[in-house]
Protein backbone atom coordinates (compact mmCIF):
# COMPACT_ATOMS: atom_id res chain seq x y z
CA UNK A 1 0.00 0.00 0.00
CA UNK A 2 1.39 3.19 -1.14
CA UNK A 3 1.32 6.57 1.52
CA UNK A 4 -1.75 7.76 -0.22
CA UNK A 5 -4.37 9.77 1.35
CA UNK A 6 -6.72 7.76 3.25
CA UNK A 7 -10.19 9.30 3.74
CA UNK A 8 -12.66 8.29 6.48
CA UNK A 9 -15.59 9.66 7.80
CA UNK A 10 -15.88 9.71 12.08
CA UNK A 11 -17.34 6.22 12.16
CA UNK A 12 -14.61 4.71 9.90
CA UNK A 13 -11.99 5.76 11.97
CA UNK A 14 -13.58 4.43 14.75
CA UNK A 15 -14.03 0.99 13.49
CA UNK A 16 -10.30 0.96 11.79
CA UNK A 17 -9.02 1.70 15.57
CA UNK A 18 -11.44 -0.63 17.14
CA UNK A 19 -9.98 -3.45 14.34
CA UNK A 20 -6.47 -2.75 15.39
CA UNK A 21 -6.75 -2.68 19.01
CA UNK A 22 -8.64 -6.02 18.99
CA UNK A 23 -5.63 -7.29 16.41
CA UNK A 24 -2.97 -5.95 19.01
CA UNK A 25 -4.44 -7.13 22.09
CA UNK A 26 -6.70 -9.76 21.80
CA UNK A 27 -5.83 -11.91 18.38
CA UNK A 28 -2.31 -12.00 18.61
CA UNK A 29 -2.70 -13.56 22.27
CA UNK A 30 -4.86 -16.15 21.04
CA UNK A 31 -2.69 -16.94 17.97
CA UNK A 32 0.55 -16.75 20.33
CA UNK A 33 -1.13 -19.14 23.16
CA UNK A 34 -2.12 -21.72 19.52
CA UNK A 35 1.42 -21.83 18.54
CA UNK A 36 2.62 -22.36 22.16
CA UNK A 37 0.05 -25.33 22.19
CA UNK A 38 1.47 -26.86 18.61
CA UNK A 39 4.86 -26.89 19.72
CA UNK A 40 3.62 -28.90 22.85
CA UNK A 41 2.24 -31.59 20.36
CA UNK A 42 5.96 -32.29 19.35
CA UNK A 43 7.34 -32.09 15.91
CA UNK A 44 6.71 -28.93 14.45
CA UNK A 45 8.11 -30.07 10.65
CA UNK A 46 4.73 -32.49 10.41
CA UNK A 47 2.55 -30.18 12.54
CA UNK A 48 -0.34 -28.54 10.68
CA UNK A 49 -1.57 -26.83 13.92
CA UNK A 50 2.00 -24.92 14.36
CA UNK A 51 1.51 -24.09 10.32
CA UNK A 52 -2.32 -22.58 10.62
CA UNK A 53 -0.81 -20.80 13.38
CA UNK A 54 1.98 -19.70 12.16
CA UNK A 55 -0.25 -18.53 9.18
CA UNK A 56 -2.47 -16.97 11.04
CA UNK A 57 0.49 -14.93 13.22
CA UNK A 58 1.49 -13.49 9.39
CA UNK A 59 -1.97 -12.52 8.72
CA UNK A 60 -2.85 -10.83 11.85
CA UNK A 61 0.85 -8.80 11.63
CA UNK A 62 0.36 -7.82 7.84
CA UNK A 63 -3.11 -6.34 8.79
CA UNK A 64 -1.66 -4.85 11.63
CA UNK A 65 1.14 -2.99 9.42
CA UNK A 66 -1.72 -2.28 7.44
CA UNK A 67 -3.99 -0.66 9.48
CA UNK A 68 -1.37 1.31 11.10
CA UNK A 69 -0.28 2.93 7.57
CA UNK A 70 -3.78 3.77 6.87
CA UNK A 71 -4.40 5.21 9.89
CA UNK A 72 -1.27 7.37 9.75
CA UNK A 73 -2.21 8.55 6.29
CA UNK A 74 -6.04 8.94 7.36
CA UNK A 75 -8.10 12.27 6.17
CA UNK A 76 -11.34 12.42 8.68
CA UNK A 77 -14.42 14.18 7.05
CA UNK A 78 -16.18 15.72 9.30
CA UNK A 79 -20.22 16.49 8.99
CA UNK A 80 -19.55 20.04 8.73
CA UNK A 81 -17.36 19.45 5.77
CA UNK A 82 -20.38 17.96 3.66
CA UNK A 83 -21.98 20.03 1.48
CA UNK A 84 -25.43 19.27 0.82
CA UNK A 85 -25.85 20.86 -2.59
CA UNK A 86 -23.21 18.70 -4.44
CA UNK A 87 -21.96 14.89 -3.70
CA UNK A 88 -19.07 14.59 -1.60
CA UNK A 89 -17.26 11.75 0.36
CA UNK A 90 -19.90 11.21 3.29
CA UNK A 91 -22.40 12.46 1.49
CA UNK A 92 -25.78 10.31 1.22
CA UNK A 93 -27.33 10.19 -1.80
CA UNK A 94 -30.69 9.09 -2.83
CA UNK A 95 -30.23 8.27 -6.99
CA UNK A 96 -33.10 6.70 -9.11
CA UNK A 97 -32.65 3.77 -11.76
CA UNK A 98 -34.16 5.69 -14.60
CA UNK A 99 -34.99 2.75 -16.65
CA UNK A 100 -36.70 0.93 -14.24
CA UNK A 101 -37.47 3.51 -11.40
CA UNK A 102 -35.65 1.84 -8.76
CA UNK A 103 -34.21 4.39 -5.87
CA UNK A 104 -31.65 3.18 -3.94
CA UNK A 105 -29.88 5.28 -0.92
CA UNK A 106 -25.94 5.23 -0.96
CA UNK A 107 -23.16 6.98 1.66
CA UNK A 108 -20.17 7.90 -0.34
CA UNK A 109 -17.09 6.98 1.62
CA UNK A 110 -13.30 6.27 0.86
CA UNK A 111 -11.75 2.93 -0.10
CA UNK A 112 -10.78 1.86 3.17
CA UNK A 113 -14.79 1.67 4.43
CA UNK A 114 -16.68 0.86 1.61
CA UNK A 115 -18.97 -1.97 2.18
CA UNK A 116 -21.09 -2.36 -0.78
CA UNK A 117 -23.66 -4.65 1.19
CA UNK A 118 -24.56 -1.48 3.76
CA UNK A 119 -24.79 0.65 0.47
CA UNK A 120 -21.03 2.57 1.44
CA UNK A 121 -19.82 2.65 -2.06
CA UNK A 122 -16.27 4.01 -2.61
CA UNK A 123 -15.57 7.64 -4.13
CA UNK A 124 -13.15 5.33 -6.54
CA UNK A 125 -16.26 2.94 -7.70
CA UNK A 126 -17.74 3.82 -11.02
CA UNK A 127 -21.38 4.71 -9.50
CA UNK A 128 -19.34 6.76 -6.56
CA UNK A 129 -17.05 8.37 -9.68
CA UNK A 130 -19.88 9.10 -11.72
CA UNK A 131 -21.97 11.40 -8.51
CA UNK A 132 -18.94 12.91 -6.85
CA UNK A 133 -19.23 16.99 -7.26
CA UNK A 134 -22.83 16.50 -9.13
CA UNK A 135 -26.16 18.20 -7.91
CA UNK A 136 -29.61 17.20 -6.87
CA UNK A 137 -32.20 16.41 -9.78
CA UNK A 138 -28.50 15.57 -12.24
CA UNK A 139 -28.56 13.01 -14.35
CA UNK A 140 -25.58 10.63 -14.89
CA UNK A 141 -24.15 7.72 -16.80
CA UNK A 142 -22.62 4.88 -14.99
CA UNK A 143 -20.52 2.89 -17.24
CA UNK A 144 -20.85 -0.91 -15.31
CA UNK A 145 -19.78 -4.02 -16.55
CA UNK A 146 -23.84 -4.86 -17.53
CA UNK A 147 -23.52 -1.60 -19.70
CA UNK A 148 -24.51 1.77 -18.60
CA UNK A 149 -27.10 2.83 -15.89
CA UNK A 150 -28.56 5.96 -15.94
CA UNK A 151 -29.37 7.14 -12.70
CA UNK A 152 -30.92 11.16 -11.45
CA UNK A 153 -29.72 12.41 -8.12
CA UNK A 154 -32.97 12.65 -6.27
CA UNK A 155 -31.30 13.68 -2.83
CA UNK A 156 -28.25 14.65 -0.75
CA UNK A 157 -27.93 14.46 2.86
CA UNK A 158 -25.52 14.34 5.75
Amino acid sequence: MSDKEVLLTPDGLKRLEEELENLKSVKRREVAERIKVAIGYGDISENSEYEDAKNEQAFIEGRIITLEKMLRNARIINNDEIDLDTVSIGSTVVVEDLEFGDVVEYTIVGTAESDPLQNKISNESPVGKTIIGKKKGAVVEVNVPAGIIQYKIVDIKK
